[in-house]
């Protein structure tokens, strides 16, 4: 299972995503640290999570009342733990959202994770939401 800050289990086995409530920390178990389990060289690991669905609360709701200086947490498949510390957060509407994808996912710059989800207003069809947010954190 994927483990919380403080070493609660928080019901993600490795490759899936999992929220940690109420404290400021988010969990993500998932195998992404290339090179057995050592930190990316650079350029960005993104992770993508539902805002909610089927009526329930998704796993990265938590992104739209994230705050700078936040942790985000990830651990490998081996149980290693990873710290970051976010250090953008960005809401872009869908439209949009094409032409800042270099700057917000590219694999150029020094490694970060990039937490993804949508929200805003419903708009429906194939769009959803109106907006994404876009979280980006740095290795603490």
């Amino acid at each position: 299972d994927a483990r919380a800050a403080g070493g609660g289990q928080v019901g993600a086995p490795p490759g899936r995503l999992a929220q940690v409530g109420g404290d400021g920390e988010f969990a993500v178990g998932a195998e992404v640290l290339a090179d057995e389990g050592r930190r990316a060289a650079g350029g960005a690991s993104v992770f993508a999570g539902h805002v909610n669905w089927r009526g329930a609360t998704g796993p990265f709701a938590e992104l739209w009342s994230a705050r700078i200086g936040g942790g985000v947490t990830i651990v490998d498949s081996a149980g290693k733990t990873w710290r970051y510390r976010i250090s953008q957060l960005v809401t872009v509407h869908k439209n949009d959202l094409p032409a800042r994808a270099d700057d917000l996912f590219g694999q150029s710059g020094p490694h970060r994770v990039v937490l993804v989800t949508c929200g805003g207003r419903w708009v429906g069809g194939s769009d959803g939401y109106e907006e994404n947010r876009v979280v980006v954190a740095d290795p603490a």
